[in-house]
């Protein structure tokens, strides 16, 4: 029981932050093309369709690159940026949760001293109840 419920804790968490870091990723992508459309030199001529398929995704950004070939350049190189912002966003969270869980450990677990004090503890209170518990006969 106690493997598989260390196996479920460890699966749900791996899947939270998963969910986690590709929302970063996403959300990041998503505000530096924004950020990027704002400041670009002909950003009347981007229609607002367009600029939701580029928030979308890098390949999203590639197919418009495609349908736009004079800006296919500079649509991919702004893709290529904010693709690598919306990973920073990640990575930073995976920085920051990795610094929390080692903080989680080493102030909430018990130190090496205190955890063979526990198991000795364990030990002896195991071995009072096996020399206490009243052994079986068989009748003959």
């Amino acid at each position: 029981m106690a493997s598989g419920t260390a196996d479920l804790q460890r699966d749900l968490g791996g899947a939270i932050m998963q969910s986690i870091f590709g929302a970063l990723l996403t959300a990041g992508y998503a505000t530096a093309v924004a950020s990027a459309i704002a400041v670009a030199p002909d950003k009347s001529q981007i229609t607002s369709g367009v600029q939701n398929q580029l928030e979308k995704s890098f390949s999203s950004a590639a197919a418009v690159a495609h349908q736009y070939p004079q800006y296919a350049g500079a649509i991919t190189a702004g893709g290529r940026a904010s693709f690598v912002q919306g990973a920073n966003w990640a990575g930073t969270a995976g920085v920051i949760a990795t610094v929390v869980g080692i903080a989680l450990v080493f102030f909430l677990f018990p130190h090496k001293d205190d955890e063979q004090r526990l198991l000795s503890g364990y030990q002896a209170s195991d071995a009072g109840q096996a020399r206490a518990e009243p052994t079986a006969t068989l009748p003959e």
